[in-house]
């Protein structure tokens, strides 16, 4: 009886570190996500320096999409610094790391970022330092396993966003 008890008590500790563990992963990549679109828009100096800010009518997709050189350089070149690409983008960015961050809407969130982090991974296939993978495929798995995992329900509003008469009626919005 006190052996199944204890067992009990670790499977539920477990659990409770594994919750916490997907939230905190959330929430970090969601500021990644964020951080990308405050230092695109205002030039904070990280990724983009001040002069290059988007406030400024620079475009936040000229230097990565121009400087495409993989298996499909020229339809990505081919967007590099479209208006209508760098408002998708930078949207995006900043309603994908806000979504994560809060854990509202992960599912959106979730598929979204994958797409995103799918064309930006084919714009540069090959990648310089693997001929497969690099960060771009590990962030669009992260993204799939939030939607799988209710991960909004763990440090976010996630679960109480999943019970409104909005969600209830459309799913896709969890």
């Amino acid at each position: 009886m006190v052996k199944k008890h204890l067992f009990e008590m670790q499977k539920r500790k477990k659990r409770e570190a594994y919750k916490t563990i997907l939230g905190l992963t959330r929430i970090c990549l969601g500021f990644i996500f964020l951080w990308a679109f405050m230092d695109k828009t205002w030039g904070l100096g990280f990724s983009t320096t001040p002069e290059k800010a988007w406030l400024l009518g620079n475009s936040p997709t000229l230097g990565f999409l121009s400087g495409a050189a993989g298996t499909f350089h020229t339809f990505f070149n081919s967007l590099a610094g479209s208006p209508l690409v760098d408002w998708l983008f930078m949207m995006g960015l900043l309603l994908i790391g806000l979504s994560l961050m809060v854990g509202i809407g992960v599912k959106v969130a979730g598929y979204s970022g994958a797409l995103m982090m799918l064309l930006m991974w084919l714009a540069v296939i090959p990648p310089k330092t693997n001929p497969i993978l690099d960060d771009h495929i590990i962030y669009l798995l992260v993204l799939i396993m939030f939607t799988v995992t209710k991960a909004g329900h763990y440090l976010g509003y996630g679960e109480w966003w999943s019970k409104t008469s909005l969600v209830k009626k459309n799913l896709w919005l969890e």
